[in-house]
């Protein structure tokens, strides 16, 4: 049976915090760097330039694993590479060729692994949410961000959709901006990934958050 906590335990209890960049703090917060992350978008919306722009600001803390499971090591994903500079951080950043679930959780197993895994997307996985619990909680230490396709403004698909309310960052990509839905959020709490894209898209610049949503 799990103990309990008193309250002084857990108010002094420390938790590894990501101190990154002030563009993404502005607008996430400091999440936890042990945990689950869930970014959804529908096609088009600028999803994969908004996670290959997180995946390099995260490689300035630990190095990172994106596990390719729909555009493996295709001319699009390397043409993204490219695109984003990921060329600037090394070896930190390792991309997997469609590497199927059960190679990535073992591969996740091993000392000295990856501590910060990128796995897209949640619907290539064929994961169940009963999956998906199993696979975090094998990885405490570690923070799992999950991509996934969107139906209308939210995940696609039962199991998708359960992990978004479990996942402690929810990111909703629309329009080239991302948007913070979860239990972290910044002092604007929406990032630009593309201003030309993002202007064309939501047209009035001075829109606030609360009108989007």
């Amino acid at each position: 049976m799990p103990r309990s906590y008193s309250t002084e335990e857990i108010l002094s209890k420390e938790f590894p915090e990501l101190e990154w960049d002030c563009k993404f703090s502005e607008v996430f917060g400091k999440p936890a760097i042990n945990d689950t992350w869930l970014i959804w978008g529908s096609s088009g919306s600028g999803k994969s330039s908004f996670v290959m722009q997180l995946c390099k600001e995260l490689c300035k803390y630990d190095r990172v694993v994106y596990d390719s499971l729909e555009e493996g090591d295709s001319m699009t994903m390397q043409q993204s590479m490219m695109r984003h500079g990921m060329s600037d951080v090394g070896r930190r950043f390792n991309l997997l060729n469609a590497e199927p679930m059960e190679d990535l959780r073992e591969r996740l197993s091993k000392r000295k692994s990856w501590n910060i895994a990128v796995i897209d997307s949640f619907q290539y996985t064929q994961m169940s949410y009963r999956d998906y619990i199993r696979l975090k909680e094998q990885n405490k230490d570690k923070l799992l961000i999950f991509i996934s396709h969107a139906k209308g403004r939210a995940p696609r698909g039962s199991a998708a959709e359960s992990v978004m309310y479990d996942a402690t960052l929810k990111i909703w990509v629309e329009g080239f901006k991302a948007f913070s839905k979860g239990r972290f959020i910044g002092t604007s709490g929406e990032y630009t990934i593309w201003d030309e894209g993002a202007a064309r898209y939501w047209g009035d610049p001075n829109q606030t958050m609360e009108e989007i949503r």
